[in-house]
């Protein structure tokens, strides 16, 4: 009798995309502010599109966002791997919590990879997601991009002066794409909360150790005012280039 085939745990992409951009000076959400002629989070899912082994990813709004049509026009077309759900809470633990239940309600399984990426780090190329992919699969635990930290680290005070030097060695900047199991990253936000700023420090509470995966300088978060041009000219560059 033959034996059914051996199922293969899938990757999924979710980006939460619920966020107000309080620090960046934009007017309204920043993941919705041109950059070169599209809106930065079309940039981050184009990049996300360009990846095989996704088999969808999943953009998480807030429950009253009426701008995400307008700003890319034509997400969902492709139904089986484009998928839009308007869930966001009122924290990123708290959206990514509820995007990984659509996940499930979708078909997903808990031994699912999901790769939850921020919206505004829209200079992310395929290959650094493929990085990622290539190194958590084997892992027992999963991981993140991240970039060993090279500038020296200052402690300020609450007057704004510095209270002390910080020891960068061994230190890491966290990026995203972060990939962890389903399941897991569904246990480790329960228990948790909303106390985590990204999903590494959600596993890290279960007492597991995340796998650190080499990202690259440019896959930066757009955060800052100032960071709207940089990106600007490093999304025109690339396209020059190409």
């Amino acid at each position: 009798m033959t034996q059914p085939a051996e199922r293969m745990p899938r990757c999924y992409a979710l980006v939460p995309c619920a966020g107000i951009g309080a620090r960046s000076g934009a007017d309204g959400p920043k993941q919705y502010v041109p950059l070169a002629g599209r809106a930065m989070v079309a940039h981050t899912l184009a990049a996300l599109a360009a990846v095989p082994r996704l088999a969808a990813t999943l953009v998480v709004l807030s429950a009253d966002d009426a701008a995400f049509e307008s700003a890319v026009p034509g997400y969902g077309a492709h139904e089986a791997t484009q998928w839009l759900a308007r869930c966001g809470g009122s924290s990123r633990a708290a959206t990514v919590a509820n995007g990984l239940q659509v996940l499930v309600e979708r078909g997903a399984q808990p031994d699912d990879w999901v790769l939850v990426h921020d919206a505004a780090r829209c200079l992310v190329q395929p290959a650094w997601i493929d990085r990622l992919i290539d190194a958590c699969l084997p892992d027992e635990v999963g991981g993140l991009l991240a970039l060993p930290v090279a500038d020296t680290l200052k402690q300020a005070d609450a007057q704004g002066r510095v209270a002390a030097t910080i020891d960068r060695s061994a230190k890491w900047a966290a990026q995203t794409p972060q990939m962890f199991r389903l399941g897991l990253l569904q246990r480790a936000l329960a228990a948790i909360g909303d106390a985590p700023t990204d999903e590494a420090g959600a596993i890290e509470a279960l007492g597991l150790q995340p796998r650190l995966v080499v990202g690259d300088a440019a896959n930066f978060k757009v955060t800052w005012p100032g960071d709207f041009a940089l990106a600007e000219r490093l999304i025109t560059t690339a396209r020059s280039a190409a």
